[in-house]
């Protein structure tokens, strides 16, 4: 069949297994080229492994450093005349290339809050790894059922304590508009927490360390994401913020129990994902930032960025934020670059959208993360959509 991007507001329901084939091989070709990272964690667990910054990092430890790695993501699997999710596409490409490069690579598909899943993971790392060195948590997702109790909570992007008022984008038409968002309620901003905040990676962290998997001396990353003045009203002080919070309060409680190294949360920046697209103002900003930051030759997608952190940040004495947090987000926020974001934002409008901002590469950046404007791919041609090289 030939697959071409269907989208519904902010979801694209297929995806291109030759064109997510190819965006894994070239995050791969990043890594390569720029060489070894140095680094002792050779045995890597990557919960949410399938896309974007959990991609890469299993792309990086592996690629990087010669790491084994088991990685977890929710998937759905293709029909004879239906495509799979680009995650599962990238699951088998990535499997595909570490095997062949000499590196144990396992994933396993499922809910990664259940406890079945947590369960199958174990028994993947006994199996193919024995122990772990290292966790990196970067699961997304707007549900969540407590495995505890069973009861299902859904996350609320919304402001938290006031109605907020700000420009926002419509990415399909290129209109620059107002939008005013109500505030949460309590109920909505705890459910937020319960899914996007750190009582999963704790479970996780206490599952593995019950079940022996833990080495000495293990280390975990949760990522995040801070951001701008410009989306904090949003994002920061909103509903996403007090979960983000929450995960600062999970790592100090893992570090207590496990050690100073055992966890961290790693700030990193904006990029294009199929999550931040549906958060009010966050596209606006994040058409904006792609123009300034390429204007100032600082422009990083998901693997620019992890390549950074374990290449750059994780080596040697690592510094942390007062919040004992891993920072990545500095070209982002660095003084000069957030004052020429200011300045664009308030004069933006639609009729100078296509010179302050860059909405083209962002339409392009948010269909390669499907598979779709890939250059060197031949869209035209039939592919088995069950099939990915």
């Amino acid at each position: 069949m030939i697959i071409e991007p269907k989208i519904r507001g902010f979801i694209c329901t297929t995806a291109h297994p030759t064109g997510c084939a190819t965006n894994v091989q070239r995050q791969i070709d990043h890594v390569v080229i720029k060489g070894p990272i140095p680094s002792e964690k050779k045995r890597v667990l990557v919960l949410g492994c399938s896309t974007g910054y959990g991609l890469a990092s299993r792309i990086v430890t592996t690629f990087g450093s010669g790491a084994d790695t088991v990685g977890v993501s929710f998937e759905r699997e293709p029909g004879e005349t239906k495509p799979a999710s680009a995650g599962w596409y990238n699951n088998r490409a990535f499997e595909n290339r570490a095997r062949a490069a000499g590196s144990k690579a396992v994933t396993i598909e499922g809910d990664a809050f259940s406890n079945e899943v947590k369960a199958q993971t174990i028994d993947a790392i006994k199996e193919t790894l024995g122990q772990v060195d290292l966790i990196v948590y970067s699961l997304a997702s707007p549900v969540r059922t407590d495995p505890a109790d069973g009861v299902t909570y859904r996350s609320a992007i919304k402001p938290y304590g006031q109605q907020v008022t700000s420009k926002t984008l419509n990415t399909g038409t290129g209109e620059v508009s107002t939008i005013s968002v109500e505030p949460a309620t309590e109920e909505e901003a705890a459910a937020t927490v319960k899914v996007m905040g750190g009582e999963d990676w704790e479970l996780w962290i206490a599952a593995l360390s019950d079940a022996g998997v833990l080495a000495e001396g293990f280390s975990s990353l949760n990522y995040t994401y801070l951001g701008s003045e410009l989306t904090w009203p949003i994002y920061h002080k909103g509903t996403l913020g007090k979960a983000k919070g929450d995960l600062d309060r999970a790592a100090a409680a893992i570090r207590a129990k496990h050690g100073d190294n055992a966890a961290h949360v790693v700030a990193l920046k904006a990029v294009v994902t199929q999550a931040s697209s549906a958060i009010p103002v966050v596209p606006l900003y994040g058409t904006l930032l792609i123009k300034v930051e390429d204007e100032m030759g600082l422009g990083e997608g998901p693997i620019q960025q992890i390549d950074r952190l374990f290449r750059d940040k994780l080596q040697g004495t690592v510094v942390l934020d007062e919040a004992e947090r891993i920072r990545v987000d500095d070209w982002e926020l660095s003084p000069a670059m957030q004052a020429e974001l200011a300045k664009r934002w308030e004069i933006l409008d639609t009729e100078n959208l296509a010179e302050l901002a860059d909405l083209p590469k962002y339409r392009e950046e948010f269909l390669k993360l499907f598979g779709f404007a890939v250059g060197g791919v031949d869209y035209s041609k039939d592919v088995d959509p069950r099939v990915v090289d």
